[in-house]
């Protein structure tokens, strides 16, 4: 077992910690291959946080190519208790627009041949996924995004399609159709796979544009306008990243996340 180097995790590019002092890059060798990059290790309040680019450094993974078991399982090797998993996204519904948050508290699997779980045996184990994202974390982060400003939608659907392709307008309507307000390639099982680990998850999704059913009846996107708004919403993200992660308790209060084993086992 690895010693015990930070206590709360986040899957984000480099721009979220580069810019801090005395940051530890730490290489971690799973039972599932190897993660995505290195953990980059630095301290934010009271906290060691670890951080890794979910596509790589270089930004060269495809969705449907990374290794979320290793990254999930490096994450809980080094010693975090707390998972935040932020993602770029696309809205479904016209009231969640572009450079707004979504807190997102349920998921719809649209995948297909990702390794979803850690339970493969011997012992038989169902963990419930009706409740996912951690309710303590969740809370949090809405509150703490409403103190900064920041436009936040305190609840919402997430569909996860597998990429790299995106969706086509018929795909895209009947989306919208179901009532799912956000749609993204990296959500699942990134959030699961840490509940499975009895870590806590959060999912922050930043909207940068309207999916494709949204077309006939929303302007379109420009893509100088997709890059203006993703760049802003990775300031926010900074912002309400590093306030919230400040405002972490040191245990665990009032969620369950660290009994998902427990309560999952016959």
């Amino acid at each position: 077992m690895m010693e015990k180097l930070a206590d709360i995790g986040v899957f984000g590019g480099s721009g979220f910690y580069k810019f801090l002092e005395d940051i530890k890059e730490v290489k971690v060798e799973t039972p599932y291959g190897m993660p995505s990059d290195s953990l980059f290790i630095g301290k934010i309040g009271s906290h060691n946080v670890a951080f890794m680019p979910r596509h790589g450094r270089s930004h060269t993974i495809l969705p449907h190519l990374i290794n979320y078991r290793a990254n999930v399982w490096a994450m809980k090797e080094v010693g975090c208790k707390r998972v935040i998993s932020p993602c770029a996204a696309g809205s479904l519904q016209k009231h969640v627009e572009p450079g707004h948050f979504v807190i997102c508290d349920q998921f719809v699997d649209w995948t297909d041949g990702r390794k979803t779980t850690f339970f493969e045996g011997p012992i038989v184990t169902h963990p419930s996924a009706a409740e996912t994202y951690c309710p303590e974390l969740r809370k949090l982060a809405i509150d703490t995004a409403k103190d900064l400003g920041i436009k936040v939608h305190e609840t919402g659907t997430v569909v996860v399609i597998n990429g790299p392709r995106f969706s086509t307008k018929a795909e895209s309507k009947f989306f919208t159709s179901q009532g799912w307000e956000v749609i993204n390639m990296t959500a699942f099982p990134e959030a699961y796979l840490v509940k499975e680990m009895d870590m806590c998850p959060l999912n922050i999704s930043l909207i940068t544009d309207y999916d494709a059913g949204l077309v006939g009846d929303v302007p379109p996107v420009s893509h100088h306008e997709v890059i203006q708004v993703f760049n802003n919403n990775l300031d926010n993200l900074k912002k309400l990243l590093f306030t919230m992660i400040e405002k972490i308790p040191a245990e665990n209060n009032n969620c369950e996340c660290a009994q998902t084993r427990k309560h999952s086992q016959l």
